[in-house]
């Protein structure tokens, strides 16, 4: 019992040094949004089609470089500032995989296998595009999101739909605005995390700002990140490892088995195409992939972080849709490439 407490605790801190660096990267990218680029403007230029703009958010975590754990915080970001639904789900989704750093490090562990790396992409993006598609059909992502955040994005919907005119008091704390209006203090200091654009970037203020938005956002998503890890350290010790190798003994089976197994190690993905290159000689290549392209999208780390976002019975579809979507793509890749 204490050996396996011992394990336990070792994986947990492991799994929590891992993913922290991605999630701090991921909440500076977050804060960074906030301080030096115009949110509203970049909404505006998101495509208003469902299916496009999925796919252009999957593709904008190209230029985001983050794992599991550092999607989350820029994802939330792009939802408060009311994009729209299929693109920060594509984004969520996609980001950890469609990146500069997890593709060089997949074509490295698999160098004499390129299609593996195509075949991530290609997946991956189909997935999130498809998932990002599907969401898109709720016009109002406010339900289906996590009560905390719904209600910033009712302050936001609220103050562009009528800035100035004054709204029936409701239970809260409220200051005096300009003009002696009344402002409910989450307003108030929603609005104080907002950057004047006609300020320095680099004043004392911005950089206020950007250290408040950050430890804001650390409070919140650290939590999260915590419960995960435990969560997957200990299924870990629970369910050793042999017994989802004796799982994967035939196509469909072998997939499923990569896929518990990349929910339950929750891995980083930029190092999981390493870790499952050890499996190469016992599980078919379309498992493999199944590995790598449903690990980064869904495991118990980031499971745990997208509750932050969402409500828990949305965080359930978007597992099992994504589960079935990958387990499709990958047997396709056993059977015809």
């Amino acid at each position: 019992m204490i050996n396996q407490l011992y394990n336990a605790f070792t994986l947990f801190m492991s799994l929590l040094v891992e993913a922290l660096p991605f999630l701090l990267l991921g909440v500076f990218l977050s804060s960074a949004l906030l301080l030096f680029v115009n949110e509203q403007r970049l909404v505006e230029r998101m495509p208003s089609n469902p299916i496009l703009g999925a796919f252009v958010g999957s593709c904008v975590g190209f230029l985001f470089p983050v794992c599991e754990c550092g999607n989350v915080p820029v994802a939330r970001r792009l939802l408060t500032k009311g994009a729209p639904t299929a693109v920060a789900i594509g984004f969520l989704l996609a980001a950890p995989t469609i990146n500069p750093v997890v593709i060089w490090a997949t074509w490295v562990a698999f160098r004499g296998q390129p299609e593996m790396v195509v075949g991530r992409v290609i997946c991956s993006l189909i997935i999130a595009t498809t998932i990002g598609w599907i969401f898109s059909f709720q016009k109002d992502p406010q339900p289906m999101m996590h009560p905390d955040l719904a209600q910033r994005m009712l302050y936001r919907i609220q103050r562009t739909a009528a800035p100035e005119q004054p709204t029936l008091l409701q239970s809260g704390t409220y200051l005096l605005g300009e003009g002696n209006s009344p402002l409910r203090l989450e307003e108030a200091a929603d609005t104080v995390r907002q950057p004047q654009r006609t300020q320095k970037f680099w004043s004392m203020e911005s950089l206020g700002q950007f250290v408040e938005n950050t430890l804001q956002e650390l409070r919140e998503l650290g939590g999260m990140l915590v419960l995960g890890s435990a969560i997957a350290a200990a299924i870990q010790v629970l369910a050793p490892r042999e017994l989802v190798l004796s799982l994967g003994q035939g196509p469909v089976t072998s997939i499923l088995a990569m896929m518990l197994l990349a929910a339950i190690v929750s891995i980083c993905s930029t190092v999981d195409a390493f870790f499952v290159l050890a499996f190469a000689s016992t599980f078919t290549t379309g498992s493999l992939l199944a590995f790598m392209v449903f690990g980064p999208m869904i495991d118990l780390k980031a499971m745990g972080l997208m509750f932050s976002i969402f409500k828990p019975r949305v965080v359930f579809y978007l597992f099992l849709i994504a589960g079935q979507l990958t387990l499709l793509l990958t047997l396709s890749y056993t059977y015809f490439l």
